[in-house]
């Protein structure tokens, strides 16, 4: 319970300090992606996902945000169903170094898990700054919020709910390799000792015409330990159209 209490303290404080942020912020920038695919035949399925992504590139504080929302159907069954939100809030001390906080909410039905949050703070650093080639590394501490569902088995697991300290690290790099082609990869680690969470997310996006671009990404996520009766690795290639926004 004062775990509880704590994470949701500074969830509320996060929150307050990005609205502030947002109410003097006045340039944001962002974009919007949409895939979608649909077969029939001897199999029937359907993909559709969608992404927003909101930051602003103006002033010492930085807030951003970032949704996604993953659906496939295979013969009428739902083969994925995953929601992703996080929120963000960076405070740069100079050019390279900067503070920040974070919260993140997840929900996959083909996960074993109900949800899982964190909430945490730390430093970073950009070891690449330019337009044509950038690299930021950061990390901190926080707390994670696990909470997976009943497994039936022979009998039935009842689910829980595992708070515990953990430690998050992201890696953040981008490459353009001319006006028109730009590479990004982004990856995460969420150490914890219930479970550890390793992501990465390599994507190659290609301008088309005005604001709207195509990108051709490849999603790998792998969890140390997750849930019995479930993998631990699940990837996702997507092709998505990718409209930006505020530049």
């Amino acid at each position: 319970m004062k775990i509880r209490m704590i994470n949701c303290s500074l969830a509320l404080v996060l929150a307050c300090v990005a609205g502030t942020a947002v109410a003097q912020s006045s340039t944001w920038v962002g974009e919007g992606s949409l895939g979608a695919a649909a077969s029939t035949g001897n199999t029937e399925t359907k993909d559709l996902s969608v992404g927003l992504k909101l930051a602003s590139d103006s002033g010492v504080w930085r807030p951003s945000v970032e949704a996604l929302a993953d659906y496939s159907e295979t013969d009428g069954s739902e083969t994925r169903n995953r929601v992703f939100l996080a929120g963000q809030l960076d405070r740069d001390f100079n050019e390279r170094t900067y503070g920040f906080g974070r919260v993140s909410h997840e929900r996959d039905e083909f996960s074993g898990f109900e949800s899982r949050s964190f909430v945490g703070a730390g430093v970073g650093y950009r070891i690449l700054v330019g337009d044509v080639t950038s690299w930021s590394i950061e990390g901190g501490p926080g707390l994670k919020i696990d909470e997976t569902r009943d497994i039936a088995t022979p009998v039935i697991i009842p689910g829980s709910t595992e708070e515990s300290f953990a430690v998050v690290g992201a890696s953040k790099f981008a490459h353009a390799f001319n006006d028109s082609v730009k590479l990004t990869n982004d990856s995460s680690v969420l150490y914890a000792e219930t479970s550890t969470q390793i992501g990465n997310s390599l994507a190659v996006t290609s301008a088309l015409t005005g604001a709207l671009s195509a990108r051709f990404s490849f999603d790998v996520r792998y969890d140390t330990d997750p849930p019995l009766g479930f993998e631990q690795t699940d990837t996702v290639t997507r092709i998505a159209l990718v409209y930006a926004f505020g530049k």
